[in-house]
């Protein structure tokens, strides 16, 4: 069974689609119905059936996928294995991050980094944490920043590499006339999150897992809608405090106590389990957990925080 084949067949796994899978490997739709059928040919067995929903995976199909998942990993592993024995470090990284972290957090951190190390090439993948995690899977992207959601993948491996503050955010007119002063209270008021399934809706969501859900004013599609949304007046907001940074500093949004200890969320970088880790990952893994900083910590002073809202 030639690597080849497998990447085809796995793609049109995935995509239960010829056209869509083509488009994934850089082939004419008629090449991938004939690299299934060759491999169909070898195997001796039919490992596609169509339905109303695509392409679907027959027994023999199902049989077959985890094996060419692993045959191409340890293809994969094995190139990186031998490029590794030259001590040659250069290569390209293909970074994902949520769009808060890459404007946030990476422009420096990354710089600094390609600094260090000029041989090594950077490329900067932007998606929602779902996405992210898809594309580690697919060997799309290389690592991924992300705020910790559970429920990974046990192919993947993940480090903490920073809590951030999670704020209670108001207009500055809802803040002074706000009352709320533990967490029953704050659960009556009005708030804009994501939508369900968004790392940050999930962040929300945990917050007040103890209690009934707040009312929820609006679900916006991202954290830049919720800023402006909170700033005139259509309701609170729960959000990392580093994705909201520039809206507090303008002082269009005020951050308010949170009534209870502080909530954070995790910070984590996610990468794909090898027995061999290309030479370059290597290096910018270790350079992440060695040195890359939080924006501030849980415990610094809130900006533009109401002294008191009893």
């Amino acid at each position: 069974m030639h690597p080849r084949l497998l990447k085809t067949f796995l793609a049109v796994a995935r995509h239960r689609n010829i056209t869509r899978a083509a488009r994934e490997v850089h082939l004419a739709q008629s090449s991938v119905s004939d690299q299934i059928q060759s491999l169909e040919s070898e195997l001796g067995v039919v490992l596609f059936i169509r339905s109303r929903h695509g392409l679907d995976l027959t027994t023999a199909g199902d049989a077959l996928k985890p094996y060419a998942e692993e045959i191409l990993q340890l293809a994969e592993e094995a190139r990186i294995a031998v490029e590794a024995t030259t001590g040659m470090t250069a290569g390209t990284v293909t970074v994902g991050a949520l769009e808060t972290i890459a404007t946030v957090k990476l422009p420096q951190w990354l710089a600094a980094f390609r600094g260090d190390h000029p041989e090594i090439g950077l490329r900067l993948k932007i998606a929602g944490s779902d996405a992210l995690l898809r594309q580690l899977e697919e060997s799309e992207i290389d690592v991924a920043f992300c705020f910790d959601k559970s429920g990974l993948d046990e192919r993947l491996a993940r480090r903490t590499i920073s809590a951030e503050p999670l704020v209670l955010v108001a207009s500055p007119e809802d803040a002074a006339a706000s009352r709320q002063n533990d967490l029953a209270a704050l659960a009556a008021m009005r708030f804009v999150v994501t939508e369900t399934g968004c790392v940050y809706r999930h962040l929300f969501d945990t917050a007040f897992a103890e209690m009934a859900a707040p009312e929820l004013a609006a679900e916006a599609g991202s954290i830049g809608a919720i800023a402006g949304l909170v700033a005139t007046g259509v309701g609170m907001g729960l959000v990392p405090r580093l994705a909201v940074a520039d809206a507090l500093d303008r002082g269009e949004i005020v951050e308010l106590p949170w009534p209870g200890s502080a909530r954070t969320a995790s910070l984590v970088m996610v990468w794909r389990r090898r027995r061999v880790q290309p030479p370059a990952l290597k290096l910018l893994l270790a350079a992440a957990a060695r040195n890359f900083a939080a924006l501030r910590s849980a415990d610094d002073r809130p900006r533009h925080a109401e002294p008191s809202l009893s």
